[in-house]
């Protein structure tokens, strides 16, 4: 959530308005943090294992290195991170708790050290991208070596909301300091394991540079209040680590495809199109991996073995996981690629089509699971006409290859489907580059000997066509009744219709449903939350509208009570396990209801389509299946149980900076095939409640306004049925349409429900709704429109209560 300076002082403040006392008890449900930590052990991607370094085996005496192992890094920073978590517990007490012996004096050395030179935390938008070291000397280490057999170093980052991680030593490159703790710590010991406790992707050329001096490498991200726990389940060997990367990590920077197009204020081209990650390295840049997307070692080797046979819908893959290791149970991801024909629109030659994950295998067993590839996930977006379909998906006639394994380089050929035809899903124009911003995309050229290479392509614009359609569409006004008594429980209950509970209301109380009741913080629900919107008129609770309480998320719940922090949307997803994490945050629900509040904002789920973006912490992929599946199973969770969740930030909230009046312009394929994928996906397979707008602009319109995004899509296409809510605040804007709407009329209209919080940066209420509709720019059809959507919500939302409701 933006920080303006006038508002900074009132969200700085805060705390001192609820008397900054943290309330409740510092008690946590223990089966929440059981599977908190089990979840965090799970995403832990061990990248390197020379010679069975890990586990480390009983009766081993580690020294640790690196201040982090106390002043770790649970979450990264901002609204996402800012739980008043119960307990945290840091590496050396993980480490202690599951009996790994560590080197009780260089341990008291860092935490004297630490204790006297405690970390400055920063201030939001300012916070610390790492810590500074402890200056290591020679005699330390080879002390250290003496009273040990092995070392763990480990480096740590955060980045956070509102800001990027930086190409700075440090930032996104090892620190000077860090490089000399490796260079003196590898020096002194022949057995290295070095541990990333960050939670996006940082330089590891680095450290690959050390080669087998650094024996062992474990990517932990960022797990939690259960972090030490977790990252010491797996060192230990109690836990087989079975997270794979959800995200390529490149040679260098400058390897990855947005890296010329990312971080600049006014816009960013998204020159590389549907290659984001791995679709870009397999066709493109092989050379320039360093570990593939999918990748993960474990402790036990699994055989992987599968019979594929075609359906009227797709194909469906019988694939049979055996672990062939002796003494390791583990668990094992299989990954289902299909590699397209090029034909007329070029292809990445390898997309993610389906992935699942196994039990807990013990040496010997074997599980066969069932994955399905419909013919959809086949489809590409055609949106320039090259195949003759402009504004279809297409599935090109020809050859599709499928191969199955776990990771997208370590593969088997699984089978084929051939098309004799081409197979065409119609859809309608959305969100076109405007022509005077064109640019050109990525697309692959199949030289004279067959090879893919690089070519471009002018993006494909369009023009904007939205006045005609939006006023053939215009909803028919409810003529207005006035009070009949019909109260909302009537209509959960089956005796009125919404409708005519919707007549009733005056046009003062469908604007306020249409935003929340101004502040963050509102008295109407516990000290802290993000906000109230629903029954905020007294008038509206007669009629038995409930308020409805948003707090922020995704890694817990922010109030100003105690709370379970959980693991960050990066390693949830390198889980790869949607079972655990539905679990999980159905205990979360449970957890929220304790606390009062109805709606958690999460998860997050924008693609990571750049290293740098400060909140890829959040998030959980480059990839879009990934990112739509996981998201989904939170979703599911949390709902289960009676509360709701909010998947964020629909779309394209890509970067951090200026993300408030940055531009990202991308062609309607990316947008289509990437970027909203993984929201349509969360949508049709969990149906979410309450959906929430970025902040930025896609091709020129603001989310927050983008009638395709929010109605043609959303609703037309998808089917949605819930609430659209603004994020914390909105840029103000007139119609470009239609010269008598602006602001919330201009939002309303295309659908996006409620302004959250509700006014504008001050708390002060917004009128642009009220005003919109008495100058003719908004119609009561499109008023009640929005309070029907909202209304709906809340009795899905609060159906129990509703339903017993006398």
């Amino acid at each position: 959530m933006k920080l303006f300076s006038k508002l900074a002082k009132y969200l700085v403040g805060l705390a001192q308005k609820t008397g900054g006392v943290i309330e409740g008890e510092k008690k946590i449900n223990p089966v929440l943090a059981k599977g908190a930590r089990e979840l965090a052990a799970e995403g832990i991607v061990m990248l390197k294992n020379e010679n069975y370094l890990l586990p480390i085996r009983d009766g081993t005496k580690v020294s640790v290195f690196g201040r982090v192992q106390y002043d770790y890094f649970y979450v990264g920073y901002g609204s996402g991170g800012d739980v008043k978590a119960a307990y945290l517990v840091n590496l050396i007490k993980g480490f202690k708790n599951v009996g790994i012996s560590v080197n009780e004096d260089l341990a008291d050395i860092y935490c004297s050290w630490c204790k006297a030179n405690k970390p400055d935390e920063g201030y939001w938008g300012h916070w610390p991208r790492c810590f500074p070291e402890m200056p290591l000397d020679e005699k330390l280490v080879e002390d250290a070596a003496k009273q040990s057999d092995a070392a763990i170093i480990v480096i740590g980052r955060a980045a956070g909301e509102d800001r990027e991680h930086t190409l700075e030593k440090g930032g996104y490159y090892l620190s000077d300091a860090e490089c000399d703790m490796l260079d003196k710590v590898t020096k002194q010991f022949d057995k290295v394991v070095v541990v990333i406790n960050s939670g996006n992707l940082i330089d590891l050329s680095a450290l690959n540079s050390y080669g087998k001096k650094i024996g062992g490498l474990l990517y932990v991200w960022q797990g939690g209040m259960e972090s030490g726990n977790a990252v010491a389940d797996v060192v230990s060997g109690k836990v087989c680590p079975s997270g794979k990367l959800t995200d390529t990590i490149a040679t260098s920077y400058a390897a990855y495809p947005s890296s010329s197009n990312f971080g600049n204020k006014a816009y960013n081209n998204y020159a590389e199109d549907i290659y984001v990650g791995y679709r870009y390295f397999e066709t493109f840049a092989p050379q320039d991996t360093l570990y593939p997307f999918g990748f993960g070692k474990s402790y036990t080797k699994f055989s992987i073995k599968s019979d594929m046979r075609k359906t009227e819908n797709g194909a469906k893959f019988f694939v049979t996981i055996q672990n062939t290791g002796t003494k390791y149970s583990g668990k094992e991801v299989v990954q289902v690629y299909v590699e397209p024909p090029q034909g007329k629109l070029g292809k990445p030659i390898r997309n993610l089509a389906a992935f699942a994950k196994t039990k807990l295998l013990a040496p010997g067993e074997s599980e066969t699971l069932t994955l399905s590839v419909p013919y959809y996930a086949l489809m590409s977006y055609d949106c320039g006409g090259e195949t003759g379909n402009r504004h279809c998906y297409v599935a090109e006639a020809g050859k599709y290859l499928f191969f199955v394994g776990n990771s997208v380089r370590d593969t088997v050929s699984a089978g084929e489907l051939i098309l004799g035809k081409e197979m065409i899903l119609p859809r309608k124009e959305v969100m076109p580059p405007e022509k005077k911003n064109t640019f050109k995309v990525l697309r692959p050229f199949v030289d004279k000997d067959g090879k893919l290479t690089k070519s471009d392509k002018e993006i494909a614009c369009g023009l904007r066509n939205l006045a005609h359609r939006i006023t053939k569409n215009l909803p028919q006004d409810i003529p207005q009744t006035g009070d009949k008594g019909i109260k909302l429980k009537d209509v959960a209950q089956g005796k009125a219709k919404l409708d005519d509970f919707v007549a009733q209301l005056s046009v003062k109380e469908l604007e306020t449903l249409c935003r929340g009741n101004t502040k963050m913080n509102s008295p109407l629900g516990p000290k802290g939350n993000a906000g109230a919107f629903g029954g905020i008129l007294p008038s509206l609770r007669e009629k038995g509208v409930p308020p409805v309480i948003t707090t922020d998320g995704p890694s817990g719940i922010r109030l100003m009570s105690y709370a379970s922090l959980l693991p960050c949307g990066t390693l949830i997803a390198c889980s790869f396990n949607e079972e655990l994490a539905e679990r999980l945050f159905g205990l979360v629900a449970e957890e929220m209801k304790e606390k009062g509040t109805d709606i958690l904002l999460a998860p997050g789920m924008n693609i990571h389509r750049d290293p740098l973006c400060g909140r890829n912490f959040e998030y959980f992929s480059e990839d879009p299946l990934v990112s739509g599946k996981m998201a989904a199973a939170i979703v599911r969770g949390l709902q289960k149980q009676g509360v709701s969740a909010c998947p964020k930030h629909f779309a394209c909230n890509n970067q951090e900076t200026n993300r408030n009046r940055h531009d990202s312009r991308v062609s309607e394929r990316a947008l289509r095939e990437i970027y909203l994928k993984g929201f349509e996906i969360c949508v049709k397979e969990s149906a979410p409640l309450n959906i929430m707008t970025s902040y930025n602009k896609i091709n020129g319109v603001w989310s927050h306004y983008n009638y395709d995004l929010c109605t043609t899509v959303l609703r037309e296409e998808w089917d949605y049925c819930g609430n659209v809510m603004t994020d914390w605040w909105m840029q103000p804007s007139r119609d470009p349409d239609f010269d008598a709407n602006y602001n919330s009329g201009y939002r309303i209209r295309a659908q996006v429900d409620v302004l959250m919080p509700g006014g504008g940066k001050l708390g002060k209420y917004d009128q642009s709704a009220f005003k919109s509709y008495k100058k003719g720019g908004l119609t009561l059809g499109e008023l009640q429109r929005s309070a029907k959507n909202v209304l709906s919500m809340i009795i899905t939302l609060f159906a129990d209560r509703l339903r017993k409701a006398v």
